[in-house]
């Protein structure tokens, strides 16, 4: 596995904050750089060793997006981005019961209709890491993004009571039952203070479905029942462990200008392009999903809910800290991002 930081060399190196300027990002990947070299790390990194898109078997991208990391709107970027490079896009069709966790059987049934897509093309859909070599169908280019857990929690909660968003799910389920109006003024900070159980976050607890936000884990850990209880060392390990050996990039929200250069660096055939055509169309893309109706929440609370969320905070950083290695053995310029 990478070498883990200790948490007082993330925060002096900046590994640990939230949204980043561009200047900030240009320290934090110094920093990393100042890190590796004092530990004589520097020296061994190779790009060769940390680009699994060579292990890929197909000329097929799998993005298990995670939700509420920014991914509605990555997903419209590499929309945008078919066109430029010439791949076929592809998503999952909106569900009514978004299963995220899938038997063998389903397993299967999605690895063999993903494997029979023409080539060179892009799948999209909310799922669990699956593992194709275990139905013998050849490695897809795996790849991600992450977000800070708490802010990612916080988003999810008022995402799902925007008034848009019942809007949408009506349209395409007409009889849905509308919710609870007192559910929908349920603010975070009071859930979080009066002990709610939507905003108490136990260890070791399981829910099923993605209306289960608190374990972005989840996402890379895999389907078994071993990765379903929330916060434990098992399911932080297997996440860990996927990221490392199966993921070409896993992107990082906070950090998107040093993601986009990654992306562009270790997967060119599909991100050929990514920041010029990013930037350009930035505000567009700014006003995917924004939810105006998200207010704030006080550090005193989200410290609250990080004392719950450790090693899901652990994984978040892990995921930064390869990010950053991988930037700085490809040779990026610092510039760039």
């Amino acid at each position: 596995m990478e070498d883990k930081l200790q948490p007082s060399e993330m925060s002096a190196s900046g590994l640990s904050g939230n949204s980043i300027s561009q200047e900030s990002a240009q320290s934090n990947v110094h920093e990393m750089y100042k890190y590796l070299k004092s530990t004589g790390q520097m020296s061994t990194l190779r790009a060769w060793d940390l680009n699994n898109t060579r292990k890929a078997e197909q000329d097929l991208l799998f993005f298990n997006r995670v939700p509420k990391v920014g991914s509605q709107t990555f997903m419209t970027l590499i929309r945008r981005l078919s066109a430029e490079n010439s791949f076929t896009f592809h998503r999952d069709a909106v569900q009514r019961i978004e299963t995220i966790r899938l038997s063998p059987d389903q397993q299967l049934e999605l690895s063999e209709m993903i494997a029979d897509l023409p080539t060179p093309s892009v799948y999209v859909k909310h799922v669990c890491y699956t593992n194709f070599t275990r139905f013998g169908l050849p490695t897809p280019i795996y790849i991600n993004l992450v977000r800070d857990p708490v802010e990612r929690v916080i988003s999810w909660y008022y995402y799902i009571r925007a008034p848009w968003y019942y809007v949408e799910r009506k349209q395409a389920f007409p009889d849905l039952p509308l919710p609870d109006p007192r559910w929908l003024r349920k603010d975070f900070e009071t859930c979080v203070l009066q002990h709610d159980p939507e905003c108490t976050f136990n260890y070791g607890e399981t829910h099923e479905g993605i209306g289960d936000h608190r374990r972005q884990t989840l996402f890379f850990c895999g389907h078994d029942e071993e990765c379903t209880p929330f916060n434990t060392v098992g399911a932080l390990e297997r996440a860990k462990y996927a990221v490392e050996s199966q993921y070409s990039v896993v992107g990082v929200l906070e950090d998107l200008n040093t993601t986009l250069s990654v992306f562009e660096a270790y997967i060119p055939r599909f991100f050929r392009g990514a920041k010029n055509i990013y930037w350009e169309e930035v505000n567009n893309f700014n006003k995917i999903n924004k939810n105006a109706f998200k207010p704030p929440v006080s550090e005193e609370v989200k410290d609250i809910v990080r004392r719950n969320f450790t090693r899901e905070i652990e994984f978040y950083q892990f995921c930064k800290q390869r990010l950053h290695k991988q930037f700085l053995a490809a040779k990026l310029p610092l510039n760039g991002i």
